[in-house]
């Protein structure tokens, strides 16, 4: 605002209108340029954000010249303001996008103090008036207030980075009415963007990340390490190593979890000593950017290269399929020989407390095994370890990635376990079979073994040939045309998160109960011995004549002879048969009600009520 001052020496109001009119313009054309004059000076006011520009004149000018005047201060305010942001935002230390910016505002102060220059010259040879400068200003007057308000804005805000160009550009759009202006804050928006262009530049060629002022809308964490991707359960490696931050500049707002992946890629491919330079054909330059979109076009070639340089990577030099094939043979159980075997020469070991287990003796039966079964042609089956995962395969085959298949081998094993403990007690009550059991305890623990054996039979059926096979074919099949190390992820994840869903390892209910049956089936496993011996007595031959019926000549010359001998043996039998088949019915009607809202566990409700069914004998 404009003000009026009194105590001017000489006051212009002593000379005739034509000759303070040239008096005014001399000195308008000083204070354009921020010099004061002697009947129009120049105040600055601290205000409590920003300073405030005032320009007082002569109040005893001519009210005519006054008002031309007053119409002009508004650019000389402009002009002041420019050259105050220019000289206070050229240091680097304002980030590089402000001394851009400021270079450019430079180069348009140099034109403005040329047309005042040009506008002085004519004013020499007495061919410009208040009105024709006027005239003249007004072009300039638009383009000085819009940069003004721009700056003034950046300043209130101490606006860096992404912040100053998003304004620029919110502007420039502000100003679509005028071209003249919007071109300009366009072209400002170009000039201060290519600081912040050569950094992104860097980022989605090289993948480095080239931002001393912090800048870029991509943060690093360097304590985060990719070592921390074999220990770390949430792999925050790859998803929080580098980040996208506040600000994003509204041009590359679309294009930002792009930029993102590419740099993340080329990281990768860097850290596996793997050319990350993007090929010349595909390295357009990233200086600018325009409403022909190039630079996005630029951004999607190198994501490609960086993609498919990856993807290929782990695919063909790491071969993360023959790694997955590896894993399923061993952690699901798809190498059966092999399982059968460590379990026979680690029978000992496993059967301790797991406090009391020598993970160096489990560690040594299972290269005894490795080397011994089928398992010995994987070609992978030398890193088959208690402790396993290697750069770049970590990304996929992460802690938590390990950890979930380790729990469905847990599950798969301790099936195995149970199936194993169970073969047991079925070869005890075979060893008795030439006896007559028809109606005795023995017959029905007999029936009883085989139910359970039917049970887990039946469970370990479901989960590798209706859960582990028909998914993992799936993942396979999708691993192949996989794009991208994420796309790789997001199978491989969604492959064992389906796995444990379907597994029952997510579904606490449903796992209780099983674990419950397979609690009940080696509690019988354990005791069967005590049945089958408690059931049988000796006699001598002497004694066994009589009845011959259900008898066998040892080679001591005894007979065994099946006799219900007392009933502790029967009670434990039917205890055991009443719990697990009431079990088995809860588990049978939990499935059956389930499978409405979770499709996949009427696989399992099918063969656990068949098992029901047969056990009840229909």
């Amino acid at each position: 605002m404009t003000q009026t001052a009194a105590g001017f020496e000489n006051l212009i109001g002593y000379y005739e209108p034509p000759v303070q009119e040239l008096i005014v313009i001399d000195e308008v054309l000083s204070a354009m340029v921020g010099v004061e004059g002697r009947y129009i000076s120049i105040k600055t006011l601290r205000g409590k954000k920003d300073e405030i520009i005032n320009f007082l004149v002569d109040p005893s000018m001519d009210l005519a010249l006054q008002e031309l005047a007053k119409r002009i201060f508004p650019l000389c305010r402009s002009f002041l303001l420019i050259n105050q942001f220019v000289e206070s935002r050229s240091q680097f230390q304002n980030g590089l996008v402000n001394h851009a910016f400021s270079a450019a505002l430079r180069e348009f102060l140099l034109d403005y103090q040329a047309l005042v220059a040009q506008l002085e010259h004519q004013f020499r040879l007495g061919r410009l008036s208040l009105q024709g400068l006027w005239f003249y200003c007004q072009p300039m007057l638009r383009s000085m207030q819009a940069l003004s308000t721009v700056i003034q804005k950046a300043s209130a805000n101490s606006f860096s980075g992404s912040a100053v160009l998003n304004l620029l550009q919110s502007q420039a759009k502000a100003m679509a009415g005028d071209n003249a202006v919007r071109l300009l804050l366009e072209k400002m928006t170009q000039c201060a963007s290519r600081a912040y262009m050569s950094i992104l530049e860097r980022w989605v060629y090289e993948g480095v990340i080239d931002d001393p002022y912090g800048e870029f809308f991509i943060a690093e964490d360097k304590s985060l390490q990719k070592e921390s991707l074999t220990k770390d359960y949430d792999a925050k490696y790859w998803r929080q190593r580098y980040s996208l931050k506040d600000g994003i500049p509204s041009f590359l707002a679309n294009a930002a979890g792009t930029i993102l992946t590419t740099g993340k890629y080329l990281n990768v491919l860097r850290e596996c000593g793997h050319n990350v330079q993007v090929p010349p054909s595909e390295n357009s330059k990233l200086m600018s950017f325009g409403s022909n979109h190039h630079y996005l076009e630029c951004i999607k070639a190198a994501y490609n290269f960086a993609s498919g340089e990856l993807v290929n990577l782990i695919k063909e030099k790491y071969d993360l399929t023959g790694k997955l094939r590896s894993i399923k043979h061993y952690l699901l159980l798809d190498q059966g020989d092999f399982l059968v075997h460590f379990m026979d020469i680690a029978r000992d070991e496993l059967a301790k407390k797991p406090d009391e287990v020598s993970v160096e003796k489990l560690q040594s039966l299972l290269d005894l095994a490795l080397r011994t079964t089928a398992a010995s042609v994987d070609p992978y089956h030398e890193g088959l370890t208690c402790i396993v995962v290697h750069w770049p395969l970590s990304i996929v085959l992460s802690r938590k990635a390990l950890t979930n298949y380790q729990l469905i081998f847990r599950f798969l094993f301790h099936c195995k376990h149970v199936d194993r403990q169970l073969c047991g007690a079925w070869q005890t009550h075979q060893g008795v079979r030439a006896l007559n059991t028809r109606g005795t305890a023995i017959s029905r623990s007999s029936l009883l073994c085989r139910s359970m054996l039917k049970f887990i039979n039946s469970l370990l059926h479901y989960l590798t040939f209706e859960v582990i096979e028909p998914n993992w074919h799936v993942m396979y099949t999708r691993l192949q045309s996989a794009n991208s190390i994420d796309e790789v992820i997001q199978h491989h994840d969604f492959f064992l998160d389906k796995c444990l869903r379907e597994c029952l390892l997510l579904l606490p209910e449903l796992l209780k109960k099983v674990e419950k049956l397979k609690s009940m089936c080696l509690q019988y496993a354990a005791a069967t011995q005590w049945l089958i011996s408690s059931s049988i007595v000796l006699h001598s031959p002497d004694e066994s004549k009589a009845n011959s019926l259900g008898t066998k000549q040892s080679k001591s010359g005894q007979v065994l002879k099946s006799t219900t001998r007392n009933s502790a043996v029967t009670d434990s039998i039917l205890k055991f048969e009443k719990d697990f088949d009431t079990e088995l019915q809860s588990l049978g009607s939990i499935l059956s009600s389930s499978s409405q809202a979770e499709p996949y566990l009427a696989h399992l409700a099918k063969w656990i009520l068949g098992v029901k069914l047969e056990h009840n004998g229909l």
